[in-house]
């Protein structure tokens, strides 16, 4: 790669929002780069504040037949009263995510007043952080790195000049959440605790260094350092949350610490054994071994765009980011820095590979990235919009296999919300979850907020991400193994589902996601029968069961049941201000500029609504975001990225582009992450794959090339995207026209591509390039 993806600054981080992220998947850091006192904020993405809740109001099943008749009588506030005595969960908050604690490291003779030649970095191209400055005639420098094949976060403090480097490192941060932290061996120390209750999740973490010149040795809780030229600092952490799949699979949901595995601390015994190779390594072969498998992924996708940043380009990065914030607000103009984009979109494929890999955690609210320990909304996964955006450009942008914790995850939640279904809706067939769960997969109402807390969707919108995958890989080995998850997300709702007034089949009681809406009378409520995006969840869902019975040859007269089904589902409508409706009934919205735009699910992350098959729809879904934008929509990160993929999916690339440089001005923190506020991930990964829909879109059953490539993107290229069918797609384009398109598929297959209003039958031979010449 040509392109250098180095975020870039000229002072220390004065708190989270300017500190730098690295990890490997499970394990977590945030550098300040601090001359004097370092600090590195430490995650594991399994500490959790306890165990598996078991939270099902006992009086929901018996009161949801009141619930929906108050519904249907139009008696709101009534209906809402009661399933908020009834159903929501008796304890209504499930688990929530923690850090690990702080690393920390003082250092003496360090006159912060001679400091010079400071410079922090991020060097994304590589996943390796760094600091360097100099005190009089002496140059420091650091390298901060977390390595997926050692499962260890790695420090290197190195100096021009020998016995110049003394300091104390030591990790605290977790208040009284600690059990332990003391010397355990040869210059290492042990770190140990629990979180939340006796059923909870226990961990481990070890701190282990070593130097060139001068000594290191432990001294209380404290590895000291003195007189040194080099120290590499080495830190490793298990938890016992992974051991429990040595457990059974049902004694681990019910009773998460019986098993072997928890009683003999394995977790502990792993952290220092892990500790002990990578201390043993030498320092250039943990960095190598590092970069290339970080590598192996990051390289995959290669983007570039000319500058037209006057120069801006060799600012620091915060100071680029304000530069485009300033701008916007000084004249509403749209300053120019594409060579910033180009880093943006980089640097959220860095996140999906720094904290989702095979056998972790999928990445909740914050990634893996927290640094409280009663986090913004739990740092849960928010699964009415978040957890799903997080994962938009995994298949995308070439990183499939970084989905995949997302379908662990799946699993438990589908467990688990097979007990919701029965325990709360007296359904025996299926799962189902509402907005919020967590790592042990609690599919119970979360929240005590009318406006979200009442969703069963959540279950069905999540595997619809795994026929995407499927789609994306054609592994039809994964599809088997996992059709269970999507058959028995459809499985509930062919019991829940009630006929309203007009036949239809609706879902009731729900709500749609976070907004209220005012009747013809006055009267503000939240819940409702069938709002529009559950219709068009469902769709999507039954459409791909029956997808997955065709491919699989299984299912037949589930099939059947469920294109009947569908005939009978509401499919998008246009209310009376020319806006898809929302609900059911064409009420007003109390919040006009509400942040969730659920009503245009069909438009993205779906495509029921598309500019060439439902050309009326998509008129509708233009001015529904005008109509959202010009009362004040997108002001979180993450709805602003939603936002600009729906510009890409109506191919206006003009507001696309105003949309996503206003997500990098306005929503973005100095260190490049999502901001809501507070910091939230997902704006990042909807912001990422938005440049990804504005260069290929897979809809309608077509690969269609730069569909809204903006004005400012004149000239570029981008290779190793990824289309439906498996196949890999590089684009180059000039004076905003495509000049060469590349498929490279991994099966035989036959596509359709479409360059602007030209469609092509292409038929491809698995492992050969194919180039197409407009």
């Amino acid at each position: 790669m040509q392109n250098d993806y180095i975020l870039r600054y000229t002072k220390p981080a004065e708190d989270f929002n300017e500190a730098l992220p690295i990890g490997n998947g499970r394990i977590g850091g945030m550098v300040y780069g601090r001359p004097e006192q370092e600090l590195i904020g430490l995650n594991e993405d399994s500490i959790w504040s306890g165990g598996l809740r078991h939270r099902i109001n006992p009086n929901a099943k018996t009161a949801l037949p009141e619930v929906r008749r108050l519904l249907a009588e139009g008696d709101i506030p009534a209906a809402e009263k009661l399933a908020f005595e009834t159903m929501q969960g008796i304890n209504p908050n499930s688990r929530h995510y923690m850090p690990l604690g702080d690393l920390r490291m003082d250092f003496r003779n360090t006159d912060k007043d001679g400091i010079t030649g400071y410079e922090r970095t991020l060097d994304i191209g590589n996943a390796v952080a760094g600091s360097k400055y100099r005190i009089g005639d002496v140059e420091y420098s650091r390298e901060y790195f977390v390595s997926a094949p050692d499962q260890a976060l790695v420090v290197r403090i190195s100096s021009s000049k020998p016995d110049a480097i003394s300091f104390d490192a030591f990790i605290d941060g977790r208040d009284d959440y600690y059990d332990d932290n003391r010397p355990c061996g040869k210059n290492r120390i042990l770190y140990t605790g629990g979180c939340g209750s006796a059923d909870g999740i226990f961990f481990a973490a070890v701190l282990a260094g070593r130097t060139r010149g001068g000594t290191v040795r432990t001294v209380g809780n404290v590895l000291r350092v003195e007189g040194a030229y080099e120290a590499v600092l080495v830190l490793t952490v298990r938890t016992s949350f992974y051991e429990y799949s040595l457990c059974e699979k049902g004694d681990r949901l019910r009773n998460p610490q019986g098993g072997s595995a928890f009683s003999g601390r394995q977790y502990e015994k792993r952290a220092m054994e892990d500790a002990e190779l990578c201390v043993e390594k030498a320092y250039s072969e943990l960095r190598t071994r590092h970069i290339k498998d970080y590598r192996t992924l990051f390289e995959r996708v290669d983007f570039h765009l000319t500058d037209n940043s006057d120069g801006a380009s060799g600012l620091p990065t915060d100071e680029r980011i304000a530069r485009l914030h300033n701008g916007i607000e000084a004249s509403g103009e749209l300053p120019g820095d594409n060579k910033l984009m180009e880093l943006y979109f980089q640097f959220g494929r860095y996140l999906m590979i720094s904290g989702s890999r095979p056998g972790t955690q999928p990445l909740n609210l914050q990634g893996i990235w927290n640094k409280d320990m009663w986090p913004a909304w739990g740092s849960k996964y928010t699964v009415n919009i978040n957890t799903e955006m997080n994962y938009w450009p995994a298949e995308s942008c070439n990183l499939s296999e970084c989905h995949l914790p997302l379908f662990d995850l799946l699993e438990r939640v589908c467990e688990n919300g097979r007990i919701t279904a029965k325990e709360m809706y007296d359904i025996d067939k299926g799962f189902t979850a509402h907005h919020n769960v967590d790592i042990w997969g609690d599919t119970a109402p979360q929240d005590k907020w009318i406006p979200a807390t009442l969703w069963p969707m959540s279950g069905a919108w999540l595997t619809l991400h795994v026929f995407a995958h499927y789609e994306y890989t054609l592994d039809e080995d994964f599809l088997r193994e996992k059709y269970h998850l999507i058959k028995e997300a459809a499985e509930f709702f062919t019991e829940f589902l009630i006929e309203d007034g007009e036949g239809r089949l609706v879902t009731s009681p729900s709500v749609s996601p976070e907004n209220t809406y005012r009747t013809e009378k006055g009267v503000e409520g939240c819940m409702c029968i069938g709002p529009s995006m559950d219709s068009q969840i469902l769709t999507m869902l039954f459409k791909d069961v029956i997808k997955c019975t065709e491919i699989l040859k299984t299912d037949e007269a589930f099939a059947d049941t469920l294109k009947q089904m569908l005939q009978k589902l509401p499919q998008p409508e246009i209310g009376k201000y020319g806006q898809i409706k929302e609900w059911a009934v064409d009420y007003d919205e109390v919040e006009i500029g509400h942040r969730h735009i659920s009503q245009l699910f069909a438009l993205h992350p779906a495509d029921l609504i598309t500019p060439q098959g439902t050309p009326e729809l998509a008129q509708a879904a233009r001015a529904t975001l005008d109509r959202r934008l010009s009362h004040g929509g997108g002001h979180t990160g993450w709805s602003r990225a939603w936002i600009a993929n729906m510009w890409a999916r109506l191919y206006d690339s003009g507001e696309f582009y105003g949309n996503i440089l206003r997500l990098l001005g306005n929503s973005t923190n100095p260190n490049m992450l999502d901001n809501h506020p507070p910091f939230q991930i997902d704006g990042n990964f909807g912001g990422t794959a938005a440049i990804a829909e504005a260069l290929l879109q897979c809809t309608g059953g077509e690969i269609i090339l730069l569909p809204a490539l903006p004005k400012e993107w004149p000239e570029g290229s981008i290779k190793g995207l990824r289309a439906k069918g498996g196949i890999t797609v590089n684009l180059r384009w000039s004076e905003g026209k495509l000049t060469a398109a590349e498929l490279i598929p991994d099966h035989d297959i036959e596509c359709r591509v479409r360059i602007g209003e030209e469609m092509r039958t292409i038929p491809l031979t698995a492992g050969e390039r194919r180039r197409i010449i407009p």
